[in-house]
């Protein structure tokens, strides 16, 4: 029933449309048009506003047919990363990359592209079943902020599916890790830096050498931790009096990311008290972690359409977060669905034309036994 040349020419179309954070507004107009061309409503909140967005996320149900009323959500999300200007997709031997010198935009544009093509599906074909509630999010990337401003309200289904994971389909996110975003400031003392340097405090140098003390990179298999950006100094013959330090701590353990982030503040402080300098630090919770159990609806209604369809399924955690997370710290059921794109968030990123075609297939799956399960 997947028309498999109208989802990989709207797939391209839409890949071809800059949306980088923030700016997704010329890619909300393009679906807001095609979802009033299936007859749905869509409404588009203020999200983007409260954000500094020029968009928000649209919202459009299906109403039940056939069936008793037992809505699922679908979620992928609009933004990309950069570079994102000029996409110009490339396929080639099954394969959708990009030119090489921007993102591809699958993550997520080919969600977005699995869940039209799926509503259109459904609409010729009449399929029966308990009611769709689409969204599509701005601004996940950097913050899952669209998802934070949702008004939740408005949303009635208790399980859901957000297509936004690598790994082919099949592939069921259960457990995500939360995180922690800490930004610090290092002020130390300007100084000539051939004259008297003697009378300085090098901010950089505290940096570093807090940095130096902290563990970073994977520490177990649940926790992770990043110092990601780093700025400051005027010139060369200045002792620099401040630096700007930005970083990260994740866990799919709340425990073990909220010591992570405590020992990485720690560290910051003691060096800074140790060289006569002084640290401002504020970290902030972007996510909470989830994890579904495996005989959970949720995750048996993926597991049984991925088996039906003879594709491999698989559980697994995530060290990423994404909109899922969001979802279920509001009481949805949600798990995360792999959909076969690779090397996100770099100019190599692809997908294969069959994962993206087997994406959908899947979403039919999974709305065909709802109710059953």
């Amino acid at each position: 029933m997947i028309n498999e040349k109208r989802m990989l020419d709207e797939f391209l179309q839409l890949t071809r449309i800059s949306s980088p954070s923030g700016k997704e507004r010329q890619l909300a107009d393009c679906l807001r048009q095609k979802i009033r061309a299936l007859g749905l409503p869509v409404n588009e909140d203020d999200a983007g506003k409260r954000v500094g967005g020029n968009a928000g996320n649209l919202v459009t149900a299906l109403a039940p047919a056939g069936k008793k009323p037992q809505p699922l959500l679908l979620c992928a999300h609009m933004d990309t990363v950069e570079p994102a200007r000029g996409i110009e997709p490339v396929l080639e031997n099954g394969l959708v990359r990009s030119r090489g010198e921007t993102v591809l935009g699958a993550d997520d544009k080919a969600g977005i592209a699995i869940i039209l093509e799926v509503l259109r599906v459904i609409l010729e074909n009449k399929i029966e079943h308990g009611g769709l509630e689409v969204i599509f999010t701005i601004w996940e990337e950097g913050g899952l902020l669209g998802a934070k401003n949702l008004d939740f309200s408005g949303v009635s289904a208790r399980l859901g599916f957000v297509l936004d994971c690598d790994g082919p389909p099949g592939t069921i996110i259960t457990r995500a890790p939360s995180q922690d975003r800490i930004s610090a400031r290092v002020k130390g003392r300007a100084a000539h830096a051939g004259i008297n340097p003697e009378e300085g405090v090098n901010a950089i140098y505290v940096a570093a050498c807090a940095i130096s003390r902290m563990k970073l990179g994977r520490l177990d298999g649940e926790t992770t931790a990043n110092i990601g950006v780093i700025a400051g100094g005027k010139a060369t013959n200045i002792v620099p009096d401040l630096v700007t330090i930005e970083g990260e701590a994740r866990s799919l353990n709340r425990t073990k990311r909220e010591n992570q982030t405590a020992a990485m503040c720690a560290a910051l402080t003691r060096t800074a008290e140790e060289f006569g300098a002084r640290v401002e630090i504020v970290t902030e919770t972007l996510y909470h972690e989830f994890a579904l159990p495996e005989d959970s609806k949720v995750v048996q209604l993926a597991l049984t359409a991925a088996r039906s369809l003879g594709l491999p399924a698989r559980l697994t955690g995530s060290g990423g977060g994404s909109d899922a997370n969001i979802f279920n710290a509001h009481g949805i059921a949600c798990a995360n669905l792999g959909i076969g794109m690779q090397k996100v968030h770099t100019t190599e990123e692809f997908i294969k034309t069959a994962d993206l075609v087997n994406g959908a297939r899947l979403i039919l799956e999974i709305i065909r036994l709802a109710g059953e399960i």
